[in-house]
C-alpha cells in the first residue's frame, strides 16, 4: 500500500491514542486475518470516541509468525474497511516475522471549540449513561455464537463521542469492563456512583445464550464491547434526545460525593463489584491499561 500524508487543521488540540493487540490476549488466534484488521483499528477508534475526537490518520505495524501476501492482503481489507468509513488515512508498515502482534497508534481532532471529552469531569448529581448493549463480547467468548460479531467486529462509537462533547462531563469506553472503567473515571473526578443493575442494557441474544444473572454478571465485568459510559449533569440531560448519537442509550446510574462504586441489585441492596476484565488470559493480571493522551 502506497503511504499517505495526513496533517491537522488548523491550531486546535490533536488526540492521540496508541495500543498494541496480542494473539489470545486481546484477539483469538483463529480470528480472520480480516476480522484481526478491523479489531485493531476499531478499539483505537474507541479511544478517540471516548475523547470525542474525529479520527484522521491511522499508523499500522504488524508481525505475524508465518507472513504471507494472501493474510497481509485480507488484514489490510479489514483496515481499509474500518478506516474508509471514517475518513482514516492509513499508513501500513511491511508485516514482519514474529509473534502475532499489531501495534495502531490513531490521531483525531476536534471539529470545533468545544471541549474534549476527559475522564475528570463527573459531578455528583451526575447521570451514569452507557451506549448500546454489554456484556455481548464476553458472551462470545462463553460459546455464544450468535454474538461473535460483536468480539471479533466491534463497532466504535465515533459518532456518539462527537455528538457528547458539550453534553458529557465525562466519559471513557468500555474495554476493561463497566465497573473497572468507570472506576477510572470515578477516581480521575474524585466522586463515586451507584449503578442499577436492574437497568444494565442487555441483549436478546446474551439473555437467551447466558441467562438473565449471568447476563448481568458479563454486563458488569465483561470487556472488549467498546461502548461508552459517560456521565451528564441533570441540568444537561434534555439535550441527549436532540444529540445524534446513532445508537441508544440506557441511564444506569448516579455520581456521589462518597468515593467508590457501588452496585445495588434490583431491590437496592448493595453486591460486590467484580474485578476488571483479564481479556483471553484468565487468571493472570489484567493488563495495564493504554492510556490515551490529548495534547
Amino acid at each position: 500500500m502506497t503511504p499517505r500524508t495526513w496533517r491537522p487543521e488548523g491550531p486546535g488540540p490533536v488526540a492521540i491514542a496508541l495500543d498494541t493487540l496480542v494473539a489470545d490476549v486481546h484477539f483469538r488466534t483463529d480470528a480472520s486475518p480480516r476480522a484481526v484488521g478491523h479489531k485493531a483499528l476499531a478499539v483505537n477508534l474507541s479511544d478517540l470516541a471516548a475523547m470525542g475526537a474525529r479520527p484522521r490518520r491511522a499508523l499500522v505495524h504488524a508481525a505475524h509468525p508465518e507472513p504471507s501476501a494472501a493474510w497481509e492482503e485480507a488484514f489490510a481489507a479489514g483496515i481499509e474497511g474500518l478506516a474508509e468509513r471514517f475518513g482514516v488515512v492509513v499508513e501500513r508498515g511491511r508485516l514482519r516475522m514474529g509473534p502475532l502482534v499489531v501495534a495502531v497508534e490513531v490521531t483525531g481532532t476536534f471539529p470545533d471549540d468545544r471541549p474534549p471529552l476527559r475522564r475528570s469531569g463527573a459531578r455528583p448529581g451526575d447521570a451514569v449513561y452507557v451506549t448500546g448493549t454489554l456484556g455481548d463480547a464476553a458472551g462470545a467468548l462463553e460459546g455464544a455464537a450468535a454474538l461473535a460479531g460483536r468480539l471479533d467486529l466491534p463497532e466504535p462509537r465515533v459518532a456518539a463521542g462527537l455528538a457528547l462533547r458539550g453534553i458529557a462531563t465525562s466519559a471513557i469506553d468500555v474495554s476493561d469492563g463497566l465497573c473497572a472503567d468507570l472506576e477510572h473515571v470515578l477516581r480521575a473526578s474524585g466522586v463515586g456512583a451507584s449503578l442499577e443493575t436492574a437497568r444494565l442494557p442487555l441483549s436478546d441474544a446474551l439473555v437467551a445464550a447466558r441467562g438473565p444473572v449471568r447476563a448481568t454478571e458479563l454486563a458488569l465485568a465483561g470487556g472488549d464491547d467498546y461502548e461508552l459510559v459517560f456521565t451528564v449533569a441533570p441540568e444537561r440531560e434534555p439535550l441527549l434526545a436532540a444529540a445524534p448519537l446513532d445508537v441508544p442509550i440506557t441511564r444506569i446510574g448516579v455520581v456521589a460525593s462518597p468515593p467508590g462504586l457501588r452496585c445495588l441489585d434490583p431491590d437496592g441492596r448493595p453486591l460486590p463489584v467484580p474485578p476488571g476484565y483479564e481479556h483471553f488470559a484468565a487468571g493472570n493480571p489484567r493488563p495495564a491499561e493504554e492510556t490515551p493522551r490529548s495534547p
